[in-house]
């Protein structure tokens, strides 16, 4: 069963709200694409990236929705800049032989009412490996001007050597200088096209 909002942004769709069908376009300066890795076994550094694109499709059936993302590696950003440009040199993302990654949206399934797993296919350095993110809708709300957005906060977990990443050095009291597994969490403030 589906019932709409007056404003037409907000669906019902068996007891879940969703966005309204159709293109949805990304506000930069609202989002945000970050991760956090272990350093030395015992602390996180956390980073992002700034420079990135989606495509945000609402299908009529949420399950027919779809998001693809390409994120410029170059972008790279943790605070550090020697840090920086060791995580853009060939040791990790090899920014000039990949500039980009990509991630394309396979399904779409609701795991509870405001709550959704998007699972898709990640490429880093030409290496494609199934990844699901645990995607919440915030919710829609009209700005000042307005117009129409939506909140979506997606996280997932991945193990960097599966992408290619295999660089570390090992620690004298043991252990390795960087964690294999990497958390992403994004931040996605999304405008009704």
């Amino acid at each position: 069963m589906s019932t709409t909002s007056s404003t037409d942004t907000v669906r019902v769709i068996d007891g879940r709200s969703v966005p309204a069908a159709g293109k949805w376009n990304l506000d930069p300066s609202h989002s945000s694409v970050g991760f956090t890795v272990r350093h030395l076994m015992v602390s996180k550094v956390r980073g992002g990236f700034t420079d990135y694109s989606t495509d945000i499709e609402i299908g009529e059936r949420p399950e027919d929705s779809r998001v693809d993302v390409t994120i410029q590696t170059a972008s790279i950003t943790t605070g550090d800049e020697q840090r920086d440009g060791h995580l853009t040199s060939p040791d990790f993302l090899d920014v000039a032989g990949y500039p980009t990654m990509t991630f394309r949206t396979l399904s779409v399934e609701p795991t509870s009412e405001d709550e959704w797993d998007v699972h898709g296919e990640l490429t880093v350095r030409d290496v494609t490996r199934p990844v699901t993110l645990a995607v919440e809708f915030a919710g829609v709300s009209q700005d000042p001007w307005g117009n129409m957005r939506a909140g979506f906060s997606a996280s997932t977990e991945l193990d960097r050597e599966d992408f290619g990443l295999t660089w570390n050095q090992a620690l004298e009291s043991g252990g390795v200088l960087v964690g294999k597994k990497v958390k992403i969490e994004i931040e996605v403030e999304a405008i009704q096209a």
